[in-house]
Parts: C-alpha cells; structure tokens; sequence
C-alpha cells in the first residue's frame, strides 16, 4: 500500500468531488442565458473550478504546514462563492432546485472535509 506521503492530490476524495462537482457546473451552466455567459457562468465556473486547483496547490505544499492550511483556506472559500452562485442559479430561475440541492450538499461536504484538513494538517504533511 501506498504511503500518504507518496500518494498524489488525484487521490484525495475531497479533490475528486471538487473536480467532480466542477464538471457537473460546467455542464449545467451550458443551458444558462447567453447575456450570463460573463457574468453569472463565469462565476460559477471559476469559484467552482478553484476549489480544485487550490487543494491541488496545497497538497503539493503539505510539507510547509501554514501553505497547507492557507491553501486549504481558499478552496474552503471558493467552495462558500460557489453556494453563492449555486444560490443565485436557483433563484434567477436557471438551476432547478433538485439540481441546486444536490450540488450544494457537495459544496457542503467539500467543505467539511476541507475544515478536517486545516485543523489537522499535520496528517498531511511527508
């Protein structure tokens, strides 16, 4: 079995639902309206797509403990702004509320498994 220290961000489950819920975002955000295409579906699409890359940064970062929590941070917060747009889909009348439910219970569990890695990210570090 592979050691934590030899295992790679794309093996963290809290990265693979980021990048899974950044996915499913891209494609629902296609059927938003054209005059949101720089406003709201950008939006969505960066906040929910940083998520991702900011736990990749930080794990590759997880020898340098106070990186770690600060990248881990961010990720943390993009996943808040993606709840936000989530929101703003939903109430604008271009996310049904099924969908919206079920996305922000991803952003919701992302980011509680984000808080568990900054309170401990010495079970991170190599």
């Amino acid at each position: 079995m592979q050691g934590q220290a030899e295992r790679g961000f794309r093996d963290l489950k809290v990265y693979r639902m980021a990048y899974g819920l950044a996915l499913r975002i891209f494609e629902v955000s296609k059927s938003f309206p054209a005059e949101e295409r720089f406003e709201l579906t950008s939006q969505i699409r960066r906040s929910s797509r940083s998520v991702a890359a900011n736990i990749a940064e930080g794990y590759r970062k997880r020898r340098y403990p106070n990186l770690f929590v600060l990248k881990m941070t961010e990720a943390d917060g993009e996943a808040t702004e993606t709840q936000v747009w989530l929101d703003m889909a939903r109430d604008c009348g271009y996310l049904p509320s099924d969908q919206h439910a079920e996305m922000l219970l991803a952003c919701e569990e992302i980011g509680k498994m984000l808080g568990g890695m900054i309170a401990h990210p010495e079970r991170f570090s190599s």
